[in-house]
């Protein structure tokens, strides 16, 4: 069954408009993973307006599943992730001051780049995901940096979706065949909701694992976080 990683940025976005430590992010981490999700995702900015450093270097003894840090490739942010040694780094190409991921990577423009980068990581046994589009060219392309899995970039197919199931899905499905004959591990995030995630997850068979966390921690406002969780897990049920 596809993982389920949920992203906790909201929860920190949440603590830190009061300040002081509620919602306890390394406590909501923590029962996560009680609850049923296979996986803690954090993305830090350089801003550092959610997730924060220090969260990172907190959370790290206590996910007892998967971690995942995701975010742009600064120095800072490479050094972070050295230190922490995560299980897995997804690499985005988000602008320091953007207010969320928008869009892949360019696989053919950053293909030496992210080749250095990825090398850095891999000395250090660490996993590596990197963001991209859902365009066959770009995947193809995404195999020669080195990286072990792409995440597919799916706001496309959660906006498209809701008026055209089929049409939004075609391109990830290309790119995801793309993918897996190329021997890279299949990822994907971003809008994917308890209304789409189950048409994605059917029309992608090889799907390893889903980054989840606006939506979740927003539809755990009505359900409560753990039976969300348990309906998240539901959805990827083959």
């Amino acid at each position: 069954m596809t993982r389920l990683s949920v992203n906790i940025n909201k929860v920190a976005t949440l603590r830190n408009a009061r300040g002081g430590n509620v919602p306890d992010v390394q406590k909501f981490a923590v029962d996560c993973q009680r609850y049923g999700a296979e996986g803690i995702t954090v993305h830090p900015r350089p801003d550092q307006r959610h997730i924060t450093f220090r969260d990172v270097a907190l959370l790290k003894p206590l996910i007892s599943t998967e971690f995942n840090i995701e975010g742009n490739p600064s120095e800072d942010f490479i050094k972070l992730v050295l230190d922490t040694n995560p299980d897995q780094v997804t690499l985005v190409p988000d602008d320091p001051g953007q207010l969320t991921s928008d869009h892949g990577w360019n696989t053919i423009r950053h293909k030496q780049f992210l080749r250095e980068v990825i090398q850095r990581f891999h000395d250090q046994g660490i996993r590596v995901s990197i963001f991209v589009d859902a365009d066959v060219e770009m995947v193809k392309h995404a195999v020669e940096t080195g990286t072990d899995r792409i995440e597919l970039y799916t706001e496309p197919y959660a906006t498209n979706f809701p008026l055209n199931p089929q049409g939004a899905i075609t391109n990830f499905v290309l790119a995801a065949k793309e993918a897996a004959l190329l021997g890279l591990g299949i990822n994907a995030g971003h809008d994917l909701s308890l209304a789409n995630l189950k048409y994605f997850s059917d029309h992608i068979p090889d799907l390893l694992e889903v980054s989840i966390g606006h939506a979740l921690i927003s539809e755990a406002l009505y359900f409560g976080i753990e039976n969300t969780i348990q309906m998240y897990r539901r959805q990827l049920m083959k």
